[in-house]
């Protein structure tokens, strides 16, 4: 063995990362072996709508085949454990919304360290959530909801698609910075608490953009504040929450890509320029940006330091209201 491969050698032992994981270098990555993107949830929904936009594109871009893979159960941690044990060879990638990273830690027992066993290489998109009514409703303005709440505390019923989860959390954050509170309705997904929004069977919910628009376009839901940082350009006419004198509750459901830690710096690097080219294709960026996704393709260093942030930040709340899983 040559001095500079026992070095080699030595300096990947040192780390605890396996040989093997090396056996490619950066540059000539993927080679013959398939890459793997693992989504955490079942087909159809918004994490598998990105991972499924990028892949040919990631193929065309950096050669060899990309395959996209649902590994749905437990709020998305099967797939993320999935991804956190495998070689960090650049083959096993994460497309995951922001469950993994940083919510479901603080909410059930996990098997890796959403902070420690995954690798941060862009977030992709991101997407704010608007506060939603009936069409029906007598609430026609945020300040209706909030006289509501205030004269009569604890009976606006507020939708969610599961506890823990992003409309349930930004249900209460609203409620604790504005020193109201309403009734969290969850239910087994998005579906069916859009079924009884609709039906005015519930009086509210912080819905994904994603999932609200297309029924505030149709008329049959009413959008009263949106948590992004500026207004949106879909719905120009609905105010933030900060606009509206509500601060602390911008709040982004997010896609990320991810790989197992100990990725080499070269080709993080790689993935997120690619990334960000895809992202910038004349075919997919006025598509994304239709559906109400914001275009971020941050870099690695970048997405490490939020998803810090985020992992502190849903665990105070989580642990100010006393949230359980379901």
């Amino acid at each position: 063995m040559t001095t500079s491969r026992r070095t080699a050698l030595a300096a990947m032992l040192a780390t605890g990362i396996a040989p093997a994981a090396f056996a490619q270098t950066p540059a000539t990555w993927p080679g013959s072996q398939p890459v793997t993107l693992i989504v955490p949830f079942p087909p159809g929904g918004s994490t598998d709508l990105i991972a499924r936009t990028l892949q040919p594109k990631l193929q065309e871009q950096l050669g060899g085949t990309w395959i996209v893979e649902n590994r749905a159960g437990a709020t998305g941690t099967v797939g993320a454990g999935v991804v956190a044990r495998a070689p960090a060879d650049g083959h096993t990638l994460l497309v995951s919304s922001l469950g993994p990273f940083v919510i479901a830690p603080h909410l059930i027992k996990v098997n890796y360290d959403a902070l420690k066993d995954l690798d941060p290489i862009s977030v992709v998109v991101q997407a704010p959530n608007v506060l939603v009514v009936p069409a029906a409703s007598a609430h026609k303005s945020l300040a209706d909801v909030l006289v509501h709440l205030k004269a009569k505390p604890g009976q606006m019923t507020f939708a969610s698609s599961g506890n823990g989860s992003s409309d349930h959390l930004t249900a209460e954050l609203f409620w604790q910075q504005t020193g109201t509170s309403g009734v969290h309705v969850p239910y087994k997904g998005g579906g069916p608490a859009m079924q009884d929004l609709l039906g005015a069977q519930v009086d509210g919910s912080f819905m994904n953009i994603n999932t609200a628009l297309p029924q505030i376009r149709a008329g049959k839901l009413r959008a009263l504040a949106i948590t992004a940082d500026r207004r949106s350009p879909l719905l120009p006419d609905v105010p933030t929450l900060k606009e509206s004198g509500i601060a602390g509750v911008d709040v982004y459901s997010w896609q990320a890509m991810a790989g197992p830690r100990g990725m080499p710096a070269e080709l993080k690097n790689r993935l997120r320029a690619a990334i960000a080219t895809a992202l910038g294709d004349a075919a997919i960026r006025p598509k994304l940006l239709e559906l109400g996704f914001e275009i971020v393709a941050s870099t690695p260093e970048q997405f490490a330091a939020f998803q810090a942030a985020e992992y502190v930040r849903w665990q105070k709340l989580i642990s100010d209201r006393n949230i359980k899983a379901d």
